[in-house]
């Protein structure tokens, strides 16, 4: 195999176990791809400092982010992207043919050199919960696996991370699922509308940004595409809408105290599947640093 581009500072991702204690609370994060890497190095420096919450929920990148946090691995999903962004067993020919999508899940979930393996035992202790949101094609709703009560953790995840129009769906149950940002992009309504106290949403994308909406007027490819599942094509041409809606209600709950939000504090330009190594890097740093600059003030947030 050829060599493949990594990340210049991939030695210096942080490395080691999250400590036991448990923090009550529960924390959301968006999906975006690559984008995710923030939230890599978000959850990298809130383990590091001993903030590991009862409750973790992702979309997309965020599911796949999310079940490293939950197993209490510093380091592993920087080093997985990091590493293995290039390899076409993650990303490219190989992860299609052999997952009917873009992202390689078989391989992510396998034996990577350079990356150890995923802590199963610890991920399935039922002191945490850790869930991965995903959109049913028939009903076009949001439904979330649970890693202790769902038939299958991993294809749930999967699930949540398949992107529409390049992925085939992934069967739960007998059932059909896709990305689920497909119909929430921010599952911060999970955390609100929960029995937590504490509340914590990571973002991927600069505060102020906000998707363009479509003109009603064009021939939607998501009716033709989704064309036996209705309700997924509606929720797919609304998703851009809801999602400027959400990011409303997030900065109007963050004002009021209700949420605390981690987001980069710098416009960076990333791609969903953005092939600059240096950039993921800086972008991972972003995240781990934004994180220690704001920990007191996540603290404080906490413990009120």
């Amino acid at each position: 195999m050829s060599k493949v581009k990594v990340f210049s500072g991939i030695d210096n991702i942080p490395k080691g176990s999250a400590s036991d204690k448990i923090t009550e609370g529960c924390i959301c994060l968006e999906g975006g791809a690559f984008r995710g890497v923030y939230t890599s190095g978000v959850l990298d420096a809130l383990m590091e400092e001993d903030i590991n919450f009862r409750c973790t929920v992702g979309v997309s990148a965020g599911a796949m982010n999310g079940i490293n946090y939950a197993s209490g691995q510093i380091g592993r999903s920087g080093r997985i992207n990091l590493r293995y962004r290039h390899d076409k067993r993650y990303v490219g020919t190989t992860a299609l043919r052999n997952n009917k999508g873009i992202i390689g899940f078989d391989f992510v979930f396998g034996e990577m050199e350079g990356v150890e393996p995923l802590d199963t035992e610890r991920l399935m202790q039922p002191e945490r919960k850790f869930y991965a949101a995903a959109t049913s094609l028939e009903t076009g709703k949001t439904e979330y696996f649970e890693k202790c009560e769902c038939s299958d953790i991993y294809k749930a995840v999967q699930a949540s991370a398949s992107m529409p129009f390049v992925s085939k769906p992934v069967m739960i149950d007998g059932r059909p699922y896709l990305d689920g940002g497909c119909s929430s992009k921010i599952p911060y309504r999970f955390g609100v509308d929960g029995d937590f106290e504490k509340v914590v949403v990571v973002r991927t994308r600069f505060r102020t940004f906000r998707k363009k909406l479509a003109p009603r007027h064009l021939v939607y490819s998501e009716d033709v595409v989704y064309k036996d599942y209705p309700e997924f094509a509606a929720a797919l041409k609304a998703s851009n809408d809801c999602y400027n809606r959400q990011c409303d209600e997030i900065e109007l709950l963050a004002k009021k105290g209700k949420i605390f939000v981690l987001e980069p504090s710098e416009n960076m330009k990333i791609g969903r599947l953005e092939p600059d190594m240096e950039k993921l890097g800086a972008l991972y740093l972003l995240g781990y640093n934004d994180t220690k600059a704001r920990i007191d003030e996540l603290r404080e947030f906490l413990s009120k």
